[in-house]
């Protein structure tokens, strides 16, 4: 989801909740501590340079119970970011406490912001010698392979 969406959003929820993909309920006295803007400038296994820009939002739950965060102060805390940081409409990507912090995309079901799992992958396959799975046929030896039916001289089978 880019800024550009969650903001239109923003505009039509009464409430801004979050969920992780399997159900699980952010709990709702989360703080969005910080909207950026992060640039990830590396080069890949393959030797091609490569350049990402994201918008990201952190939550982070306190045992502050009392507040709620509204949709039009999120929409506020976003105006601010981009306004200040010149941040662009950018992919957002949604950092959140799990066994350390997760990184997540982001998506919307209708009633709640879902945090997507995000998983690593090698960008330059075709350069590096990754073979696609679809194309490799599995390979086994032949002392390996067990046959029910054996066959034996005078067995008949041959």
């Amino acid at each position: 989801m880019k800024l550009s969406e969650i903001k239109a959003l923003l505009s039509t929820v009464d409430s801004v909740n979050f969920v992780l993909e399997n159900g699980t309920q952010v709990p709702v006295h989360f703080h969005v501590t910080e909207v950026g803007e992060v640039t990830k400038h590396f080069i890949d296994c393959g030797g091609t340079v490569r350049h990402e820009k994201k918008v990201n939002f952190q939550l982070w739950e306190a045992n502050d119970f009392d507040h709620r965060l509204s949709p039009s102060k999120l929409l506020n805390i976003i105006n601010l970011s981009e306004k200040t940081l010149g941040i662009g409409d950018s992919e957002i990507e949604v950092e959140y406490q799990s066994a350390t912090i997760g990184k997540y995309n982001l998506s919307f079901n209708g009633e709640d912001f879902v945090l997507l799992s995000t998983h690593t992958n090698c960008l330059a396959q075709d350069s590096c010698g990754i073979p696609d799975e679809k194309l490799v046929k599995p390979r086994y030896k032949i002392s390996e392979i067990q046959s029910s039916a054996s066959c034996t001289p005078g067995g008949g089978c041959c």
